[in-house]
């Protein structure tokens, strides 16, 4: 567990202040930083407030006592010594998980704030304990596991910060909290920025009913996903030009240049269809660009660990988005009473389906936040860059988010995912043709590529025969000139 904690004093002392200008008796929030096993010590880079729910009502608030409600002849002070607090875990869960899809590599969604007095906060240590515990469960998902969050209590009479350190298991109570010492200081300028561009070409089998009778879209990205992690953090990693092979922290300013090397290994991709019987392919392919943040003091290593893990929460948080737009229940393979055409692709069972189809990702897009750091979110091909302003505002990121001009749009193609047979995925002459004949699938209308392009691409097999026969005949001609006469 860290000891200590060093918060970003101007975010920190913003927060104060603003919390104090606004007279509200609670507010409940995230803690967005990170905890450094390499230095024992955790950041805290600014606190974003959880906003409204749907309904206009605030995620924390203050509740009295039913009992003290009914005994009037009780002083004030008394009346509020029985306080608690009323906290919207779930709210407060699925603002942490859209939070976390925004934060780049060594930036994370650590833990919760709550400002409300001293007396309410020692009353509702079971419900902040629950808001702790849905916070982590939600964020789970797109960074990996950690063991402890941070708990800071903001009171407000009397006026003074506190921390806590949670350890997190199946259950969370009052003994899994332990205090840690809280200090403010100058954090973002402190940090150094890695960057890294990840390009990659993955391959999943689709298997064929008798295999899956309900392989869906998600079903076979999530799976493959997990296991393109495994293969993603065993990777080597040049950072400037050096191969990384120690802890040493870096101490060179200014942008930093990461590049992951794969170790030759047997083709995984030729495991991954033995022993099933395959219907067709899922490829996904594109570029990624990926940031990762380090406290001066860090290793670089974990740069490399951070770096993995932004290019592994961005693929998640893309699968996330698109799945995300399927409300409805999955469609059967047996059941023929809905179009499958107009369905969305998220919902189709793919061994089902003998279309290809196109698919491009959302793609992503850094938006300056503070100190020169960025944060991201991610464009479906029909939305405006002012979108992005209106979600930051919306998740309480940035009340004034800058111009879209600022807005740097790395990834000018977004990454694709395709759906092919089987063989037209495998076998080199049938792919080359078969990559003019793709089904892009826009809503209900399909486009169908071909014509010329095809045509010129089959004039390529005839000239290489033809230059082949000349060869051989000239290799002929060659030798009965030379031996022939002996």
């Amino acid at each position: 567990m860290v000891k200590a904690v060093i918060g970003e004093e101007t975010r920190l002392s913003s927060t104060e202040d603003r919390l104090s200008r606004s007279a509200i008796p609670a507010e409940v929030g995230l803690v967005i930083g990170k905890l450094s096993s390499a230095v024992d010590r955790g950041f805290v880079f600014d606190l974003i407030p959880t906003p409204n729910n749907d309904a206009g009502e605030p995620a924390c608030s203050v509740m009295e006592a039913k009992d003290e409600r009914k005994k009037s002849s009780r002083s004030k002070s008394q009346s509020s010594d029985a306080s608690s607090l009323s906290i919207d875990s779930d709210w407060v869960a699925e603002h942490a998980r859209q939070v976390s899809r925004m934060l780049l590599g060594g930036m994370k969604v650590v833990g919760v704030y709550v400002w409300a007095s001293d007396s309410s906060f020692k009353n509702s240590t079971m419900m902040v304990c629950q808001a702790i515990k849905g916070v982590a469960d939600a964020v789970q998902h797109l960074d990996s596991a950690s063991d402890e969050a941070l708990l800071i209590h903001i009171c407000y009479s009397p006026r003074r910060w506190s921390c806590r350190s949670c350890l997190l298991g199946s259950s969370i109570t009052s003994s899994n909290l332990r205090p840690c010492d809280l200090k403010m200081g100058r954090v973002l300028s402190s940090l150094q920025r890695f960057r890294c561009n990840y390009s990659f070409n993955l391959r999943f089998p689709i298997c064929s009913v008798g295999e899956s009778a309900a392989q869906t879209f998600t079903d076979i990205l999530r799976q493959q996903l997990a296991n393109h992690a495994k293969d993603l953090r065993s990777a080597n990693a040049l950072i400037d030009g050096n191969l990384v092979h120690n802890d040493a922290p870096c101490n060179t300013d200014g942008e930093h240049e990461v590049e992951l090397l794969f170790p030759f290994m047997k083709d995984a991709h030729v495991e991954a269809f033995s022993g099933k019987d395959v219907a067709g392919v899922l490829l996904v392919s594109g570029s990624i660009c990926s940031y990762a943040y380090l406290y001066a003091k860090e290793p670089v290593s974990q740069a490399v660990d951070d770096i993995k893990a932004d290019i592994i929460r961005s693929l998640r948080s893309r699968l996330d988005i698109i799945c995300d737009e399927a409300e409805e229940d999955l469609i059967s393979p047996n059941d023929n009473s809905a179009d499958k055409e107009d369905m969305p692709i998220t919902k189709l069972v793919l061994c089902s389906s003998t279309k290809p189809f196109r698919l491009p990702l959302p793609r992503r897009v850094f938006v300056p936040w503070l100190s020169g750091t960025f944060i991201c979110d991610y464009l479906q091909p029909s939305e405006s860059l002012e979108v992005l302003k209106d979600r930051c505002i919306e998740l309480k990121l940035m009340e004034n988010p800058p111009e879209s001009s600022t807005f740097s749009e790395v990834e000018a193609e977004a990454p694709l995912l395709i759906s092919k047979s089987f063989w037209d995925a495998v076998s080199v002459s049938a792919a080359s043709s078969a990559e003019n004949l793709i089904t892009e699938r826009s809503g209900k209308e399909t486009r169908h590529e071909g014509g010329e392009n095809q045509k010129r691409s089959g004039k390529a097999p005839n000239i290489a025969i033809m230059v082949g026969a000349l060869v051989l005949l000239l290799s002929v001609i060659l030798g009965f000139v030379f031996y022939g006469w002996e």
